[in-house]
């Protein structure tokens, strides 16, 4: 009975995690994410697309919606709003929680054509991608382990450290 409990509680969270994926392929396939909208209404359109989709009301963190010079700063920062630029970097950070299930789920966008701003996105991308798969193939690790991945995977594609871990 144990082993079925957890596989459903498995199985849930797993649903939550994919709505959540969902909600970011819906986010962008409308196009939210866009040059001269503030990121307050950013975050507003994406509350209310949440509730319409899916039902959310409860984030377990606050929503991040952040853009340009305040991708910057710490989760704990709450920067003045601003507007999208047309060549930003944009960052959503969303926590919504599906029946009891809480998803946590990041994405970074790119307006316009840089290609240094589109590649430390992929870069990110394949970091965090790296870091999951390293997690999963190492039952006993532990976090100076997943630190000292997380550099050499760096070093190896002459990536940042410091944006390599933030990404992970």
């Amino acid at each position: 009975m144990q082993a079925s409990l957890i596989e459903t509680k498995a199985k849930e969270l797993w649903a939550a995690q994919e709505k959540a994926r969902l909600l970011f392929q819906e986010i962008e396939q409308r196009d939210f994410i866009r040059p001269s909208v503030s990121e307050s209404a950013l975050n507003a359109r994406i509350y209310a697309l949440a509730e319409d989709l899916f039902g959310i009301k409860t984030y377990w963190h606050k929503r991040i919606v952040r853009s340009g010079s305040n991708t910057l700063l710490p989760y704990a920062e709450n920067p003045p709003d601003r507007e999208l630029g047309a060549d930003d970097i944009v960052f959503l950070d969303f926590g919504p929680v599906f029946e009891q299930w809480e998803a946590d789920f990041g994405r970074t966008f790119v307006l316009g054509e840089d290609p240094v701003k589109h590649r430390l996105c992929h870069d990110v991308e394949m970091a965090f991608s790296a870091g999951k798969q390293f997690f999963r193939e190492t039952p006993d690790l532990r976090a100076s382990d997943l630190f000292h991945h997380v550099v050499q995977y760096g070093e190896e594609r002459g990536c940042n450290l410091v944006v390599l871990w933030l990404a992970i």
